[in-house]
């Protein structure tokens, strides 16, 4: 588990990563769905890990205004926080880092990821990148590059934790290393990445340069 790497930073999405909103979401997107007249159960999977604007743009549904849209559907989200938790270890493992080294970065608008946050009882972190300080949304890398830039360091020194597909493969384009986690996960994700299910599984060491370096726990085993 990247044995003998140093980090500079520790990038992380936010929901399915360090938190847990998957049926928040899905009950909020199942309503707006349905209103569409959309297969709800082949739909839903296609909402995880990307901005809302771009998943509603992706459908092209005539007389639908993307922006209009995304706006109800977070207002919506927003007064929606039932069930929202912790991933298991994640509390612990994020106050565990260098206040200056991690970040969340996430699809999710601001407003929204500060509620979730709250909900889910994680420590907020010094800086966020979220939906609205990106033009292009995962897959493309920008988020993860704009949160690196902001941190004073390189994404290739970073190890961006991620659970989606879209997400994973925003941190491959960025040049970063890519840690999975599968806590979420109903079937099984095909990655060549490490994956853990809790934080509990892994540790970290910080050197006199500030570089994180991680290892696994007896949890691990």
């Amino acid at each position: 588990m990247f044995a003998g790497s140093r980090f500079a930073a520790f990038l992380f999405d936010m929901d399915g990563t360090v938190l847990n909103s998957i049926a928040a979401a899905e009950r909020v997107w199942t309503t707006w769905a349905t209103r569409q007249g959309l297969d709800v159960t082949a739909f839903l999977p296609t909402i995880h890990g990307k901005r809302a604007i771009e998943t509603i743009a992706a459908l092209k549904l005539p007389g639908i205004d993307p922006v209009v849209e995304a706006d109800l559907l977070l207002k919506a989200e927003a007064e929606d926080l039932e069930g929202i938790g912790p991933i298991p270890g994640a509390v612990a493992f994020l106050q565990s880092l260098p206040p200056q080294r991690w970040a969340i970065v996430t699809s999710a608008p601001r407003e929204l990821a500060l509620l979730r946050i709250k909900a889910a009882g994680i420590p907020v972190p010094a800086m966020m990148v979220t939906a609205e300080d990106v033009t292009r949304g995962k897959p493309a890398p920008d988020c993860f590059l704009l949160a690196a830039k902001r941190l004073g360091v390189e994404a290739r020194d970073c190890l961006v934790f991620e659970d989606a597909p879209a997400g994973i493969a925003a941190g491959e384009a960025s040049g970063a290393s890519v840690m999975v986690i599968s806590a979420t996960h109903i079937h099984p994700l095909v990655t060549p990445h490490p994956t853990i299910r809790s934080y509990d599984e892994v540790a970290i060491a910080t050197d006199d340069t500030g570089f994180i370096a991680l290892s696994p726990t007896r949890a691990a085993a």
